[in-house]
């Protein structure tokens, strides 16, 4: 029977996004699957994010992403605020919606992600 293993991030510098998405998730890099171009991130639970070296050119639009959730505007605009620090960069997103609920970003390695705040009205809708 199939069932959902874990993300997987395509990057240009393994160092690099492992060192961004280990302190913005509170992750460590774990041996297992581990080679020159794969890198699995675990909590205590295993295994939660893959990075894999990719050639292909990040996406402006990409078909997939990861939302990472918060509970309030404040923890979003704080969690923003702290992940710019550790080197992402926030996306001037043309598709935003009138009033979002989420702030987009990108990684250091340019793959896009959100900060999804489920406190705000729009996202119970």
């Amino acid at each position: 029977m199939l069932r959902l293993g874990i993300p997987v991030l395509g990057v240009d510098d393994l160092a690099r996004a492992e060192a961004f998405w280990t302190e913005a998730l509170g992750l460590r890099v774990t041996s297992e699957w581990e080679n020159p171009n794969w890198r699995t991130l675990s909590d205590d639970d295993g295994p939660v994010l893959g990075l894999m070296r990719s050639e292909t050119p990040v996406q402006r639009h990409p078909r997939i992403h990861l939302d990472l959730f918060v509970e309030s505007a404040d923890e979003q605009a704080a969690e923003v605020a702290r992940l710019v620090g550790l080197g992402a960069v926030q996306v001037d997103w043309d598709l935003y919606p009138e009033d979002p609920d989420f702030v987009v970003l990108a990684a250091p390695e340019g793959n896009v992600f959100c900060i999804v705040d489920l406190g705000h009205d729009a996202a119970a809708t």
